[in-house]
C-alpha cells in the first residue's frame, strides 16, 4: 500500500499587477525624449555656428587625422587659445554673452536709423518754410512800388545753405558810393523791406560782402578789397537791424573781396559786386558753429581775412574802385 501513497505537491502562482502592459512605454518614452532633445540641440548649433565653422566641421568627418594635424578655423583654434578648443557660444567678448552684446548694437543702430529719420524729415520741413519765405519775398517785390524798380538786381534762390537773397550792382545803379561803404538811399529802402520779412523764420543769417577783381592803388598795403567788402557787409547788417531784423538772427559777417566772383568770365562785372544775405538752414548753421564758436565777427588784414573780430578800417579812399 506504500507504494500507491504519492506526494502531495502544492503549486502557488505569485502574480503581478500589469499596470497598463507594465512600465516599458515609460523607457520607450524617455528614449524619445531623449532623442528630441538631441535633435534640438543639433539645430541649435548648426543655427549658431558660422559657415566657415561648418565647413571645418565636415572636412573633420571626412578626413580627421589631416585636420586635426594642420589646425584651422574648422578645429575652433581661430580665436581660442587651446588650438582645437573650439569658442564658447555664448560668449563674444570677455565675459559678456554674445546676445548682450548684439541687443545693445541694435539698440544704437535703431537710435542712429531714428535719429537720421527725424533730421530728414526736419529738413524737408524746413526746405518748405524756406521756399515759402522765398515766394513771400518775390510777392513783395512785385507788390512793392519801391522794390519792384529793383527786381533785376534781387537774386533769391534756394542753396544747400539755405535762402540766399543777393543784391547785386548795376553798371549805372550802384548799391553803395564809389570806393565807399555809404548805401545809396535806394539800398536802404531795399534792405529794410529784407530785414522785415526774415523776422518771419527763426533761422539765422549770414552776411557776406563781394567786390569785383579791379584793385585800388594802394595794394595790399593799404585799404582793399577786403576792407572794402567787410565794411559794405556790416554796413548791410546795420541796415537789416533798422529795418526791424533781430539783431540776435546773425551769425556772420564777413567779407570776401573778389575771391567769390558772380561771373568769373568778366572778373571786372559790375554783378560780382554784391551783397549776399543766406538764411541759414539748421545744418548750416550747425557747420557755421562748428567751424569757428566766436562765429558773427570779422577781421580784415593785408594778407586776409579771419573771421574773429571787426576792425575798423581807414576811411580814406585810395583809387577809383567802385
Amino acid at each position: 500500500m506504500s507504494d500507491d501513497v504519492r506526494p502531495i505537491v502544492i503549486k502557488r502562482i505569485k502574480k503581478v499587477a500589469g499596470g497598463h502592459h507594465g512600465g516599458a512605454w515609460k523607457i520607450a518614452y524617455a528614449d524619445f525624449v531623449t532623442a528630441m532633445m538631441a535633435f534640438f540641440l543639433l539645430m541649435w548649433l548648426l543655427g549658431s555656428t558660422a559657415s566657415g565653422d561648418l565647413q571645418g566641421i565636415a572636412d573633420y568627418f571626412q578626413n580627421p587625422l589631416k585636420i586635426a594635424s594642420q589646425g584651422g578655423s574648422g578645429t575652433g583654434d581661430s580665436s581660442s587659445v587651446l588650438k582645437g578648443g573650439g569658442k564658447d557660444l555664448t560668449r563674444a567678448a570677455g565675459q559678456v554673452k554674445g546676445g548682450d552684446i548684439d541687443a545693445k548694437s541694435k539698440t544704437v543702430n535703431l537710435k542712429e536709423t531714428n535719429a537720421e529719420a527725424a533730421r530728414k524729415v526736419f529738413e524737408e520741413r524746413e526746405k518748405l518754410v524756406l521756399g515759402e519765405l522765398k515766394q513771400s519775398i518775390e510777392k513783395l517785390i512785385e507788390s512793392n512800388p519801391a522794390l519792384k524798380q529793383f527786381k533785376s538786381q534781387l537774386l533769391i534762390d534756394i542753396t544747400s545753405e539755405g535762402l540766399r537773397i543777393q543784391i547785386v550792382d548795376e553798371q549805372n545803379r550802384p548799391m553803395f558810393d564809389t570806393s565807399s561803404a555809404d548805401l545809396k538811399a535806394y539800398t536802404r529802402v531795399i534792405l529794410h523791406e529784407i530785414g522785415k520779412a526774415l523776422n518771419a523764420v527763426p533761422n539765422k543769417v549770414s552776411l557776406s560782402g563781394h567786390t569785383d577783381a579791379a584793385q585800388f592803388s594802394g595794394g595790399d598795403r593799404g585799404f582793399s578789397n577786403w576792407e572794402l567788402s567787410a565794411n559794405r557787409a556790416n554796413a548791410s547788417r546795420r541796415e537789416l537791424v533798422a529795418g526791424g531784423m533781430d539783431e540776435y538772427k546773425v551769425l556772420r559777417v564777413v567779407g570776401l573781396a573778389s575771391t567769390v566772383l558772380f561771373d568769373k568770365n568778366d572778373p571786372l562785372s559790375s554783378i560780382n559786386r554784391r551783397i549776399s544775405i543766406v538764411v541759414l538752414n539748421k545744418r548750416a548753421e550747425e557747420s557755421l558753429l562748428l567751424e569757428d564758436s566766436k562765429a558773427g565777427t570779422v577781421e580784415v588784414g593785408s594778407e586776409g581775412l579771419d573771421a574773429n573780430s571787426i576792425t575798423a578800417p581807414p576811411t580814406g579812399k585810395a583809387g577809383g574802385k567802385p
